[in-house]
C-alpha cells in the first residue's frame, strides 16, 4: 500500500493539503517532520497517517500546553 497523510482543521474536518504519497511509513514520517510547521501555519491542526485506507495514527500539530 501507499502511505499518505490526511489533514484536519481545528473542528476535526478534513482540509486541503499536499497530496504526497510514500512507499514506506518511514518516508512519510520523515516528510511530515520537515513540513509540519508550514502545515500548521496553513491552519492544519492534526495529521492522520494512512496506509492505503487504514488509519495508522493521528498526531496533533498544536503546541503542547502546560
Amino acid at each position: 500500500m501507499a502511505w499518505s497523510w490526511r489533514y484536519e482543521g481545528p473542528d476535526g474536518t478534513q482540509v486541503a493539503g499536499p497530496t504526497e504519497t510514500f512507499s514506506s511509513q518511514s518516508d512519510a514520517e520523515s516528510w511530515i517532520g520537515q513540513t509540519w510547521r508550514q502545515l500548521a501555519d496553513a491552519g492544519v491542526t492534526t495529521v492522520v497517517l494512512l496506509d492505503g485506507d487504514r488509519v495508522e495514527y493521528r498526531m496533533s500539530l498544536l503546541p503542547a500546553t502546560d
